[in-house]
């Protein structure tokens, strides 16, 4: 139970269904504790999203140990976005709860290479899937070396 605001999990929300292989997506990165995906509805070219496999709502939930391994999935997929989009702005961004904008109920880290003055919308705009998946392949083949 979500120690905050008493928020039951709810194991049918989006990325859960993408944790069980119900819902595709364009990976970029994954291992045993972590998924970084592309955003389908993205603030800017690039836009990276970080998952715990933990059942977590917001960062009061999550285990020190998928929080740490969040943390380093991010700066892996920072890393390559800096690579790809020859960019070093990097957003990171961490929404909890519905007050402060949250849309999906599992604890997740936005990665968004764009400036505060360039950034566009949350989820407003569903982007290409064609260049989603070129996008990740890009990024994956960076943090592959």
């Amino acid at each position: 139970m979500n120690q905050n605001n008493h928020v039951q999990y709810d194991d049918n929300n989006i990325f859960a269904k993408m944790l069980k292989g119900e819902i595709p997506y364009h990976k970029v990165f994954e291992d045993d504790k972590t998924l970084a995906f592309m955003d389908i509805m993205p603030q800017a070219k690039g836009h990276v999203l970080v998952i715990p496999k933990q059942k977590a709502i917001e960062l009061a939930d999550l285990e020190p140990e998928y929080a740490a391994a969040v943390l380093m999935t991010a700066k892996k997929v920072m890393q390559a976005q800096r690579q790809v989009f020859e960019r070093e702005g990097i957003i990171q961004m961490q929404l909890n709860g519905s007050q402060a904008g949250q849309t999906v109920f599992h604890y997740h880290v936005h990665l968004i290479p764009s400036s505060i003055h360039e950034l566009g919308r949350h989820a407003v705009t569903q982007a290409d899937q064609g260049e989603l998946a070129d996008l990740a392949q890009q990024l994956a083949a960076v943090i592959a070396g």
